[in-house]
């Protein structure tokens, strides 16, 4: 062990580690749970270091060598080559001070054994720089890079493999449902179209929302006035996030507000909980179509992945949907508890942020995977089973739809009541009561012209 100060004094620190006394007692004190700090937040603080070690040697507030120092150790923890420095539970304080010092300490070890002398994490590493702005802009710049990376992409190859099944059962009509009962007939591409449309919805509703968290807090030091910063560091180190990592970052309007709420988040969340909407009701439907093989459905064979059961040979269950409705009902609760932490933001700072990055990062993280696994498992392999479609249209009675326009409302309900109680086929009950005649019924009974508006 080694000894290592800050202001509260000395405290011990083992020897192989970068980090030194605040994480040391923030281990200490916040020794809760298993949940660690999101990786992808201290690599986007990373990235801020970086940012600001350039910007404050080009403002002179840093000598040229301490600044190249500090940028080149930012580079490499933003990397991932330091993961294992990086140990704080995330619940720990509400502003991510000691997250934030923890990458500070991380740097400053390591700017300081490229120079051969003292780089202070506080002085020099955390120059211009306060918790209460630098850590709101990582969450900010972790959330945007993980979805353009994973989820975005993720949503748009589901969509793809959605629009080609749509294509290809163009011609299959089914009997369509409302209410879990029989209605009047559809394609099955046309049923899958709904689902391409409610997922591009979706889509453009992320794609909105993620243009708040552009936005960062950077600038506005401990309250949102900018104490101890340059007046142009913030813009020229927002400027260089945007070149480096691809992204049209901006400063946000009012810094009193992007530290005290969160609401850009929260937004962005919003979007996270209505594609899991989506992505449920999508399953579901799926997962009744696929139902059977024998006593359900059965209108869509659905891949068949893994053994069901332990007891019952030859079972095989809709695994991936039951996954991805799974990490849609973690995603509700992550807007609830989201939505709670955001609005316990007392006068000048939200003290839940550490909470809100990790459970948007998770959200972001399972919808991405669960998305991808559903595409690649399940949507890429489903097929129609066409002889059991065809089977339950021609049983429907709501075929009776379209004889309502020839012979009246009241006297078609009268034939599917007959054809049901009677268990005749719709023909049988038409003709068996003389309402029509077996012309007029295979004239205007004709599924494939119930498609559409006529």
């Amino acid at each position: 062990m080694r000894t290592e100060y800050d202001s509260f004094g000395p405290i011990d620190v083992p020897d192989d580690a970068r980090w030194g006394a605040q994480t040391a007692r923030s281990l200490k004190f916040f020794a809760i749970g298993d949940q660690r700090m999101p990786i992808l937040v201290v690599r986007a603080l990373a990235w801020i270091k970086w940012a600001a070690a350039d910007v404050n040697g080009e403002l002179g507030l840093l000598t040229a060598e301490t600044s190249a120092a500090i940028s080149a150790a930012a580079l490499r923890v933003a990397a991932g080559e330091f993961d294992g420095e990086f140990p704080l539970s995330v619940f720990q304080t509400g502003s991510g001070t000691q997250s934030n010092m923890n990458v500070n300490e991380v740097i400053a070890s390591l700017a300081s054994e490229a120079l051969g002398k003292k780089i202070h994490p506080n002085d020099d590493v955390n120059l211009g720089q306060s918790s209460n702005d630098a850590f709101p802009s990582a969450m900010h710049i972790a959330v945007v890079l993980a979805c353009e990376t994973t989820l975005l992409p993720a949503l748009a190859d589901l969509i793809l493999v959605m629009r080609a099944k749509s294509a290809s059962f163009a011609s299959i009509i089914k009997i369509g449902r409302t209410h879990l009962q029989d209605a009047t007939p559809i394609t099955l591409g046309q049923e899958f179209s709904g689902y391409c449309a409610q997922l591009e919805f979706c889509q453009r509703q992320l794609d909105h929302s993620l243009l708040g968290v552009h936005a960062l807090a950077l600038g506005g030091t401990a309250v949102g006035t900018g104490l101890n910063t340059h007046p142009e560091f913030a813009t020229r180190a927002i400027f260089l996030l945007s070149e480096k990592l691809g992204c049209s970052f901006v400063q946000a309007d009012n810094l009193f507000a992007a530290m005290a709420g969160h609401e850009a988040l929260v937004s962005f969340h919003s979007s996270l909980k209505l594609l899991a909407i989506a992505l449920t009701k999508i399953a579901g439907d799926i997962r009744l179509m696929g139902s059977g093989p024998r006593a359900g459905l059965g209108e869509l064979v659905l891949p068949e992945n893994e053994p069901g059961s332990s007891i019952m040979p030859g079972k095989v269950n809709p695994t991936q949907i039951e996954a991805l409705t799974m990490v849609c009902a973690q995603v509700f609760g992550h807007d609830a508890a989201i939505s709670f932490a955001a609005s316990q933001g007392q006068f000048e700072l939200n003290v839940y942020k550490p909470l809100i990055v990790l459970d948007v990062l998770d959200s972001v993280q399972l919808l991405s995977d669960a998305m991808h696994s559903f595409t690649q498992y399940c949507v890429q392999g489903i097929s129609a089973n066409e002889p059991r479609i065809a089977e339950l249209l021609n049983e429907s009675l709501m075929l009776v739809t379209s004889l309502a326009p020839h012979i009246g409302y009241q006297r078609a309900a009268k034939i599917a009541k007959h054809a049901h109680q009677n268990k005749l086929s719709l023909r049988e009950a038409a003709l068996d009561l003389a309402e029509v005649t077996a012309e007029q019924f295979d004239a205007w009974v004709v599924p494939r012209l119930m498609l559409s508006p006529g």
